[in-house]
């Protein structure tokens, strides 16, 4: 049943999932998606240094937290570019639902292996009525169109870097929710992020050289700005959450962030609600209330 414990865990996942959806629209509005997300890691690490420092003071960390640090930054590098490529191949309707749709879906079961946790028959449900709750939400009466027109063919890269995107964010969360146990949520994020910015900067180079890393910058430096301060708010929220929390739970519910886009979409933009949206929206709230009841 709900407890004190679970329901700060759900409250900063909630509030992490409104930051990561505005930093992938960010990251889609870019005019070079795999710059861009270095940007983004190096600004963060620059931006973050003083908190960081003091983190690293105060709180310390246990040196095998290191090797932690080392395979997540690793597997973010390979979720980055897979993520950067799948947008810049598809639109973000179509590819974002399938990697935040399998990556989700996927980490409780190597949670199960992996890390020995355990989810009860109603938190199964919740997890699959998640997991089609986003599917339905981004595809409703559109598949088939899509079938027919073409659609997946013509994205098919884009379909494909999606779902390594999601195979990407499954690994990562089973590293990082053991990452936490020996580093602070916070400097653990920071010293991932420091191994993204060192571990991508060879292959930016190599592919689009110094100049279009400055004309990246001067094109977009505000958005940089925002969306490495929200990166970093995002994931630090989640890691936070791990923390007190098992993965099989926190990282199906972080998918309330299609929640957010839905509500900013009708209220701000004025956007038609579908049924498919209105029954997508409320299997993943369906879904996130058996998560955190049967836990």
């Amino acid at each position: 049943m709900l407890d004190s414990t679970t329901l700060l865990a759900l409250l900063l996942v909630v509030a992490s999932a409104g930051a990561h959806a505005t930093w992938n629209l960010l990251l889609k509005r870019a005019q070079r998606q795999e710059v861009f997300v270095w940007w983004l890691s190096a600004f963060g690490v620059l931006g973050a240094l003083p908190v960081a420092a003091v983190l690293a003071v105060r709180a310390g960390f246990e040196p095998v937290g290191v090797w932690y640090v080392v395979g997540s930054a690793l597997v973010h590098i390979c979720y980055f570019l897979c993520l950067g490529r799948s947008l810049a191949r598809s639109d973000l309707s179509l590819v974002y639902p399938i990697a935040r749709g399998f990556g989700p879906g996927l980490a409780p079961v190597l949670a199960v292996f992996a890390l020995g946790e355990t989810v009860t028959a109603p938190a199964w449900v919740g997890i699959a009525g998640i997991v089609v709750g986003i599917y339905i939400m981004a595809w409703w009466g559109q598949l088939r169109q899509l079938i027919a027109d073409g659609g997946l063919a013509r994205n098919t890269g884009g379909v494909a870097y999606a779902l390594l995107t999601g195979v990407c964010i499954a690994i990562y969360t089973i590293v990082d929710k053991r990452g936490v146990g020996h580093i602070s949520p916070f400097l653990y994020l920071y010293l991932t992020t420091c191994g993204v910015t060192m571990g991508m900067l060879p292959y930016i180079m190599r592919s689009y050289g110094a100049a279009a890393i400055v004309q990246e910058w001067r094109s977009g430096a505000w958005a940089v700005a925002a969306g490495a301060g929200l990166l970093f708010l995002a994931y630090g929220l989640v890691l936070t959450a791990m923390r007190i929390a098992d993965v099989s739970y926190v990282a199906p519910a972080r998918e309330v962030g299609l929640l957010f886009a839905l509500l900013l979409g009708a209220v701000v933009l004025k956007e038609r609600v579908t049924a498919g949206r209105v029954i997508g929206a409320a299997l993943i709230v369906t879904g996130l209330a058996l998560l955190t009841l049967f836990r």
